[in-house]
């Protein structure tokens, strides 16, 4: 009986507390994060892909939350040829905002482009449940996954290996 009052005041505060985090605001960006993501943006269109990296990376450090940076990053790293590092950044992407499109639509990309045409599928679905056939999200997924798996690139020495019997006949 004693303990009734603490107890009734802790669980109060426990419900309280746990629930605050679901009213939050969306996150607002910080204003030196949003400069060096466009200072990012310059140097990608430049061709600058290691000087646009380490924009988005430092634009990450001053602002975690930064949704923005893990699209750039995505996009830099489908630039690079590195399509599993960019789905790694596009879902980074989707937990921060499970609703945005380009992260959607820049991840089936990259699946397409490294050859999982069925998993790309299924977020052109998804994109086309949220926003209808129409969106130009769906459209730029739909184009890539027409145009097919990326080329496969072949390392040094396997060129090397294939060249080799070639060169005893």
């Amino acid at each position: 009986m004693r303990y009734t009052p603490i107890a009734a005041a802790i669980s109060l505060f426990v419900a309280v507390s746990a629930s605050s985090s679901f009213g939050q605001a969306p996150h607002t960006v910080n204003p030196q994060a949003a400069e060096l993501i466009a200072s990012g943006r310059t140097a990608l269109a430049a061709g600058d892909l290691d000087a646009a990296t380490d924009r988005f990376e430092a634009a990450l450090a001053v602002d975690p939350a930064s949704t923005q940076a893990y699209l750039e990053l995505a996009e830099v790293s489908r630039a690079k040829g590195m399509q599993g590092q960019a789905i790694k950044y596009y879902r980074e992407a989707q937990e921060r905002d499970p609703g945005n499109l380009a992260a959607i639509s820049g991840e089936g990309a990259a699946m397409a482009e490294k050859g999982a045409v069925k998993q790309a599928e299924g977020n052109l679905a998804k994109l086309q449940s949220m926003c209808g056939t129409n969106c130009a999200e769906a459209a730029e997924l739909a184009s890539v996954i027409a145009r097919g798996p990326l080329p496969k690139v072949q390392s040094a020495e396997a060129s090397a290996a294939v060249a080799e019997p070639a060169a005893r006949n």
